[in-house]
C-alpha cells in the first residue's frame, strides 16, 4: 500500500503526527480512520522500509508498528529509529506468537505493546501517553538556543556543525566555513558571533567577490581624503567598524593576490593602515572567512597564498549540502513559505503532501537559496491555502537566475566576457586586452583566474572545448 496522509485535527489528538506501520492493508485503513477520527495526522505505510523513508522525509511524534513486517520485522525497525530519533515514542502491534519479543523489547526502549486484537479506547490512552512522555522529554532541558535562531533544522549533521561552532565560538580563534554556495555560510558566521564573547560588538560582512579589486582594499582597509581621485573625504575600512566584533570575509578565495599579502600583514600586526596615511590603526577583530573553492587546489595553482591559508584556518567547519540532510527540507520550506506569505499578503497553511515530497526529493544545486527561491514562487503564486504539487513541479522546472548570488553571476558573466573576447580576436592577448580597455598584466590574471587558455582559443586550436575549463 502506498503512503497516505490524512488530516483532520480535533480536540483529542490536536493535529499530532503518527506514523502507522503494518502490511494489513485492512488493519492500516483501519488505524487510519480510528487515529483521524480523534484528530490526530496520520501517515500509513505498509513496511518498515517505506516507514524510514518516510521519517527522511518529516520526523512524527508517535511511531505506531506491527511486529510481523515483510522485510525488516518491526523490532527491527524500532532499533533503527531509536539509533536515529531516541526521544521518539514506538507502539508495536502484536500477535499472541510474539508477546515475548514484544515483552523483551519494552525493556530495550519500546514505550509500549498492543495485543491483537485491542480495545480502540486503549489505543488511543497508549497514543496519548507516548504523547506527553514526549512532550516531558522534549521540554525541560530547552537550552538558550538563541544564538542559532536563524538557522532552522534537525538533521543530525547540522546539529554536529552547530555544537561544534557552539564550543569555537567562545575563543578567538579564526574560522574558515568551507560549503557550496547557497548552503548557507553567513548564517553560520552570524551564529558565531552570537554565541562568542563579542556578541554586543559589530557583525561586518563583506564578499570579495563581489567588489572590484580597484575598490576592495579601500572598503576593507580605509582610506584618507585625497588618497585617489574619488577620495573627497576621510573612509573608516570594514576592519575599523568590526573593531571588537567580528569581520567576515566573504568568498576568500577570490581575493586578488596582491590584497591576499595585505590582508596577510593586517592579521599579523592587528593593525590596518588606510590607503594614503602613514600612521597604522590598532583593530580587534576575529576573522570568519568562508569560501566555496577549493584553496588547497588553489594554493597548488599558485592563487592562494600558504601563509594567509594558515592564519585563516585555524578551525574548520564545513557544511553539509542540503542534499545532505534532507530532513530539513519540510521544515525549511514551511519556514520559508510563513515568513513570505506575510510578504505577498496570502493566508498560506502549508504545503500538499505530495509537493512537500517532491520538494524532499529534488535535487537542490542550489541548496538553501535555491529552495527559499523556490517558496517565494510558489508563495507568489499560490491561490489555495495548501500549495498544490503542480505548483511546486513549476517551480521546480523554472530555470531560475536568483539560485546564483550576485558573486557567483558576477565570475559567470566575466569569464563568458573573456571566452566572448577570445573568440573574436583569435586569441591574441594583446587585442583583447585593448577591447577590454585593460593592461596585458591585468588581463593575463583575469585569465588564469578563470583557467583560460588564448592558444586554444586560435583559428587552428579547439576553442569550443575551452568553453568547459574551470
Amino acid at each position: 500500500m502506498s503512503p497516505a496522509s490524512a488530516a483532520s485535527p480535533s480536540a483529542g489528538g490536536a493535529g499530532h503526527s503518527i506514523l502507522v506501520v503494518d502490511d494489513d492493508a485492512d488493519m492500516l485503513r483501519l488505524l487510519s480512520m480510528r487515529l483521524t477520527a480523534a484528530g490526530y495526522r496520520v501517515t500509513a505505510v505498509s513496511s518498515a522500509e517505506s516507514a524510514l523513508n518516510q521519517l527522511d522525509i518529516a520526523v512524527p511524534q508517535v511511531v505506531l508498528s506491527d511486529v510481523q513486517l515483510p522485510g525488516k520485522d518491526g523490532l527491527a525497525l524500532f532499533d533503527t529509529v531509536r539509533a536515529r530519533h531516541p526521544s521518539l515514542p514506538v507502539i508495536l502491534l502484536t500477535a499472541h506468537g510474539t508477546i515475548p519479543d514484544a515483552v523483551e523489547a519494552t525493556s530495550r526502549g519500546v514505550f509500549s505493546y498492543l495485543t491483537k486484537p485491542f480495545d480502540g479506547r486503549e489505543l488511543l490512552d497508549k497514543i496519548g501517553q507516548a504523547l506527553a512522555l514526549g512532550a516531558a522529554i522534549e521540554t525541560p532541558v530547552k537550552a538558550d538556543e538563541s544564538w542559532r535562531a536563524e538557522i532552522v533544522s534537525r538533521s543530525s549533521r547540522m546539529a554536529e556543525v552547530l555544537a561544534e561552532a557552539r564550543m569555537i565560538a567562545q575563543s578567538d580563534a579564526s574560522v574558515l566555513l568551507r560549503g557550496d554556495s547557497g548552503a548557507g555560510k553567513e548564517l553560520l558566521a552570524r551564529a558565531i558571533h552570537r554565541a562568542s564573547p563579542r556578541a554586543k560588538k559589530p557583525f561586518v560582512a563583506v564578499n570579495c567577490g563581489a567588489i572590484p579589486e580597484n575598490l576592495l582594499e579601500s572598503e576593507l582597509f580605509g582610506h584618507m581624503k585625497g588618497a585617489f581621485t574619488d577620495a573627497h573625504s576621510n573612509h573608516k575600512g570594514l576592519f575599523q567598524a568590526a573593531d571588537g566584533g567580528t569581520l567576515m570575509l566573504d568568498e576568500i578565495g577570490d581575493m586578488p593576490p596582491a590584497l591576499q599579502v595585505k590582508l596577510l600583514r593586517v592579521l599579523q600586526e592587528r593593525a590596518v593602515r588606510p590607503l594614503g596615511s602613514s600612521q597604522s590603526i590598532p583593530v580587534d577583530v576575529r576573522i570568519v572567512s568562508a569560501t566555496h573553492r577549493d584553496l588547497d587546489a588553489a594554493m597548488a595553482a599558485g592563487q592562494f597564498r600558504e601563509d594567509l591559508y594558515y592564519r585563516l584556518n585555524v578551525v574548520t567547519l564545513a557544511l553539509p549540502t542540503l542534499g545532505e540532510r534532507r530532513e530539513d527540507i519540510p521544515l525549511l520550506a514551511n519556514h520559508f513559505l510563513q515568513k513570505l506569505a506575510g510578504k505577498y499578503g496570502k493566508r498560506l497553511s502549508g504545503f500538499a503532501p505530495e509537493a512537500l515530497k517532491a520538494l524532499t526529493t529534488a535535487a537542490w544545486p542550489g541548496n538553501v537559496r535555491q529552495l527559499y527561491n523556490v517558496v517565494e514562487q510558489v508563495c507568489a503564486l499560490s491561490s489555495t491555502p495548501l500549495v498544490p504539487l503542480a505548483l511546486v513541479q513549476r517551480a521546480l522546472r523554472a530555470p531560475s537566475v536568483e539560485v546564483l548570488n550576485y558573486a557567483d553571476a558576477k565570475q559567470k558573466f566575466e569569464r563568458e566576457y573573456l571566452v566572448g573576447l577570445l573568440k573574436l580576436t583569435d586569441g591574441n592577448v594583446a587585442d583583447a586586452a585593448r577591447l577590454a580597455d585593460r593592461n596585458r598584466t591585468e588581463f593575463y590574471r583575469l585569465l588564469q583566474k578563470h583557467a583560460l587558455t588564448p592558444g586554444h582559443f586560435k583559428a587552428d586550436g579547439v576553442a569550443a572545448g575551452s568553453e568547459g575549463v574551470a
